[in-house]
């Protein structure tokens, strides 16, 4: 079934934009390797290792962990304060809101719907016998992909890009930010605020909404 169409589309990454949290480090708790993963993942966010890389790293770091675990992840997760408000007035004004993430579908697919998100991808974690493997299952979600997310996204709903807004914290979101019409930079780091448009310093969503078309 085709993507409705819409006047203008808005991006998201997740970790710490979406919500306050970085999933890979609540996971990395489960295995008592949360402060080490912690490090690992500000080093890729402030773009000083390749994020592939980096995910890779990570997620190997949550071999053994059970899969019930997510569970208890999602019971820990903290919305973004303004994000319900910033989706209402997407919609309210006939956009579109996507999410693209480094982190996981296994939390994504539980925390997207409740906010109101039209459409949302990311990774996914290998699992065996009831546990992770420690592995990415498929292509990982790197800054291209989250441009060409962006792009298909647009395109599907007849959105010209540059009626698009990408919203982001992270090295990882720059590409996405490069693509969109207007690349914001939100709770974000410091070589990510000196190549935004915008730069939003509270950490409120809600502070978006007058940047919407």
């Amino acid at each position: 079934m085709p993507a409705p169409a819409a006047r203008f589309l808005v991006v998201l990454d997740a970790d710490s934009t979406l919500i306050r949290n970085e999933v890979i480090e609540l996971l990395a708790d489960e295995a008592g390797r949360g402060a080490e993963v912690a490090a690992a993942t500000e080093a890729a966010m402030r773009g000083e290792v390749d994020f592939a890389t980096s995910l890779r790293s990570r997620v190997g770091k949550l071999a053994g962990v059970p899969v019930d675990s997510f569970g208890r992840v999602l019971g820990r997760i903290e919305p973004t304060p303004g994000v319900q408000a910033l989706i209402a007035a997407v919609h309210e004004r006939g956009g579109a809101v996507g999410v693209v993430s480094g982190g996981f579908h296994e939390i994504l697919d539980a925390v997207a719907p409740g906010l109101g998100v039209d459409v949302w991808r990311a990774n996914r974690l290998a699992t065996a016998n009831g546990v992770l493997t420690g592995e990415v299952d498929g292509a990982i979600v790197d800054a291209d992909a989250k441009a060409d997310a962006v792009r298909e996204w647009a395109a599907e709903r007849g959105v010209p890009l540059a009626r698009t807004i990408a919203i982001g914290d992270g090295a990882n979101d720059l590409r996405m930010m490069e693509v969109a019409g207007l690349g914001v930079a939100f709770n974000a780091k410091p070589a990510v605020r000196a190549q935004a448009d915008v730069v939003v310093g509270p950490v409120d969503l809600a502070e978006v909404i007058a940047l919407l078309p």
